[in-house]
């Protein structure tokens, strides 16, 4: 089975190790001192007390991999719509991208349907463009719940979990997510198939949309945001009027609120993503945790005052950033 792996950073980079593991024949996408390490030495992997090196074929130029069975996008997801043409010749008339990406996916609103069936979204694929190149009935949900660390060039650390659920955007069980799926299982992951992704997908954004750009603005800790009443209070808020957003849309949450920001809080003192990429001078992900949720409500009619706020802030927040 042909994999590519586009953007082998930490979570592309173990999903990669695990992967070949089990057999499939796996090449990376990277770029800068990370690719060169991983040319030199092999990409190598923590885990579990142990060090685990894999000799992948890697490259900054996809067109020397030929067409693959599955892609699977690991790029922060503000990162998408700039590669699309990149990806072209990766794709042959059967293969499946899979997105390994925050937030929400290009292919959200395929097989949805409703009034909404077939829409776009600005705020995340801008004028539609991985909708028309990559095309929507190609693509499998997938939701990451691990975390790694790129711990210095080629040596990614695995942090925490192995949980990678899949589904296809209609909910059947087809013989390639299933494929997929065993894959991932004999490479030691989980990556159940799910019958309504979209469930899964705002499980997981929920908290995103909300502890990402708080603790951006505050530079606090989950545990923090999450045990302190007043950006409590704020988290709640956001995660309120996202709930009758994805609700409109047909989505059912499994947990409360209140139980989903405790689950957040007791992860401990750990940074969010936005966090660290702000600390380090990286672009953050602003656009698919949170103004896609924006633009959601609005095309739902759902009011959302206090996404609003704070994506004002974190938007004012990422230009003043880049001005020092």
């Amino acid at each position: 089975m042909k994999i590519c792996v586009y953007g082998a950073g930490a979570i592309g980079g173990y999903l990669g190790v695990q992967l070949a593991q089990a057999g499939a024949e796996v090449s990376l996408v990277a770029r800068g001192a990370h690719l060169e390490a991983m040319r030199r030495n092999g990409l190598r992997l923590r885990i579990g007390g142990e060090e685990r090196v894999a000799a992948l074929r890697c490259t900054d130029d996809p067109s020397e991999l030929g067409p693959q069975d599955y892609v699977i996008v690991a790029l922060k997801a503000h990162s998408v719509p700039g590669v699309v043409d990149r990806m072209l010749p990766l794709l042959g008339n059967h293969s499946s991208i899979v997105t390994a990406v925050n937030g929400v996916p290009y292919w959200y609103f395929y097989r949805h349907g409703g009034a909404l069936e077939n829409r776009t979204l600005e705020s995340i694929d801008p004028g539609g463009r991985q909708w028309e190149v990559l095309r929507p009935e190609r693509a499998i949900g997938c939701i990451v719940y691990p975390a790694a660390e790129v711990v210095e060039p080629g040596v990614i650390e695995h942090v925490y979990g192995d949980k990678f659920p899949l589904g296809e955007p209609s909910g059947e069980h087809s013989e390639r997510v299933e494929r997929l799926s065993a894959l991932m299982t004999a490479a030691g992951l989980r990556a159940p198939v799910m019958e309504n992704i979209r469930d899964e997908l705002w499980l997981k954004l929920w908290g995103n949309l909300c502890f990402n750009p708080i603790s951006a603005l505050t530079h606090a800790t989950l545990e923090t945001i999450a045990g302190d009443p007043g950006t409590r209070s704020i988290a709640r808020a956001m995660m309120v009027e996202a709930q009758e957003i994805a609700e409109k849309l047909g989505v059912h949450f499994r947990v409360s609120v209140d139980r989903r920001i405790d689950g957040a809080g007791a992860v401990g003192a750990h940074k969010t993503s936005m966090l660290q990429d702000l600390e380090r001078g990286r672009p953050m992900e602003i656009d698919p945790l949170v103004t896609a949720v924006q633009e959601m409500g609005r095309l739902a009619d759902v009011p959302t005052p206090t996404i609003d706020v704070v994506l004002a802030l974190i938007k004012q927040r990422a230009q003043t950033a880049t001005l020092h």
